[in-house]
């Protein structure tokens, strides 16, 4: 008897508009045995994929305890303030850390220049990675972390550990107990439902190809359990031989929202060496969080819509109507970053996907934030300073362009539009030029509707003064559609 049960549509590798998911697939060309209500949750509008303004964190400078790998763990959202989970490498094994926002897109921020979780004393079970950090709020000043880790010579057989903390940011105290699981994999995401701890996990890792994995469940009453392994594991396998996850999955969050259980997941398409492997996201759904469904219409952000993307793994979600954001690892297929290029393809970014669950919607992506802005200078199109703008699934686009000038600003400011066809390569001629008197000691504030006439654009800002810097520059993109 298998534990999900998949969706009767056939998959699309890439559409442009995906039908909204209700129930057992009330809206699919199959008549469902039944209508289950998905608690709001992408009913009544239309399912849109639009890529983040990615990169949203890179690795950290060189000498840094994460200057080599960043990798999605959890995302979470406290009383307005946006905590991006990761763990990092720079050599010594993976950390835990994290970063932090006013907007869900961005800019993320290192919280200190330290983990926030590190590794335990030399002999330990945890000594040699913690990673995987999944936070849920308990209430007020009270946040507990679920985390993956492991001991020297201990490779894939990962136990899980808790920790506890007053704020989101640590600093976090490890449970006496640790490990409270053992030999469970990397944690994907912790439901607190009626009592009772859901804890999801890619596990067995390597069962289904090189550091993948079917998902896995286990319940308990209390945080630090006992646990009890759901007998009927996997809850959720890899797809059929030639479909786009028969790789299995990197990792899974599982968000309990109107009285459903919901999974957004990476799923792989394997290829060797294992970094190489391909990833989408794909979605299932649950009423009792054991059967899950898959959608039949996945991925539901297929890597291909966004350029040079190779893998988007270990996916985290924030529900927020009438959006859905996706915060996960970043690989690429071609080398973009001179300081990494002989590392490649070992390089991975964290990266967002915003799916867009009704129509009509408006989406602010912050994609330009610069503290300073030297004299004369002009910012550039790489990816580090200024992110792509995706209008495939938009039908307007304003910029809202902002700038603080100095007391002595003499030169004014031009803000340039490029576009390109592919995200990759962009025209020389811009598509669109504004230019803008100098307001000494004064902030300029202006938002203008721009032509839609390629699938990327990119913001340059050129600071004519040749003498005064410009401070706090910034530039946003509205998407509506």
């Amino acid at each position: 008897m298998p534990k999900y049960t998949k969706c009767p549509l056939p998959f699309r590798e890439i559409g442009t508009t995906v039908t909204a998911l209700v129930g057992l697939c009330t809206l699919c060309a199959a008549a469902p045995p039944q209508a289950i209500d998905t608690g709001g949750l992408l009913q009544h509008g239309q399912f849109l994929h639009i890529p983040g303004p990615n990169p949203i964190l890179t690795p950290g400078n060189e000498g840094t305890w994460d200057d080599v790998i960043v990798e999605a763990a959890d995302a979470f959202n406290d009383f307005g303030t946006y905590y991006l989970y990761y763990h990092g490498n720079g050599g010594n094994g993976y950390r835990i850390g994290v970063a932090t926002a006013k907007h869900p897109l961005g800019p993320f921020r290192r919280h200190g220049d330290k983990p926030v979780l590190d590794l335990g004393p030399k002999g330990s079970w945890d000594d040699t990675h913690v990673a995987c950090a999944m936070i849920l709020k308990e209430g007020l000043g009270k946040y507990r972390m679920w985390y993956s880790g492991y001991g020297q010579g201990e490779s894939e057989k990962w136990g899980i550990g808790l920790a506890s903390a007053t704020s989101p940011a640590g600093p976090w105290t490890k449970h006496p107990g640790n490990p409270v699981i053992d030999h469970f994999g990397y944690v994907g995401g912790v439901v607190k439902r009626d009592g009772r701890y859901w804890l999801y996990t890619a596990h067995p890792i390597g069962s289904t190809g090189p550091d993948y994995s079917p998902m896995a469940l286990a319940t308990a009453e209390k945080p630090e359990g006992p646990w009890t392994k759901h007998p009927g594991n996997p809850v959720l396998r890899q797809g059929e031989w030639g479909e786009w996850d028969d790789g299995g999955f990197s990792e899974a969050e599982v968000v309990h929202h109107g009285g459903m259980f919901h999974m957004f997941y990476g799923g792989a398409k394997l290829y060797r060496p294992r970094i190489l492997t391909r990833e989408s996201i794909g979605y299932a759904y649950s009423t009792d969080g054991v059967h899950f469904t898959k959608y039949g219409r996945n991925p539901v952000a297929a890597r291909m819509a966004e350029p040079n993307a190779a893998a988007y793994a270990e996916v985290h979600a924030i529900i927020e109507p009438p959006f859905v954001y996706l915060y996960h690892t970043l690989r690429y297929q071609e080398p973009w970053r001179k300081r990494f290029t002989q590392q490649f393809p070992n390089v991975e970014d964290l990266g967002v996907q915003v799916l867009v669950m009704q129509r009509p919607f408006r989406l602010d992506m912050p994609v330009l934030n610069l503290a300073t802005l030297p004299a004369n200078t002009t910012t550039s199109l790489s990816s580090e300073v200024c992110r792509p703008i995706s209008l495939c699934q938009v039908e307007r686009v304003a910029l809202t362009f902002e700038c603080m000038f100095s007391r002595k600003a003499s030169g004014g400011l031009v803000v340039a539009v490029y576009s390109s066809p592919d995200g990759i390569t962009y025209d020389t001629d811009p598509l669109n030029v504004s230019s803008y008197l100098p307001r000494p000691g004064r902030t300029l504030r202006v938002t203008r509707e721009v032509e839609i006439g390629a699938r990327f654009i990119k913001v340059q800002v050129n600071n004519r003064d040749k003498i005064e810097p410009i401070q706090n520059v910034k530039v946003t993109a509205t998407l509506g559609g």
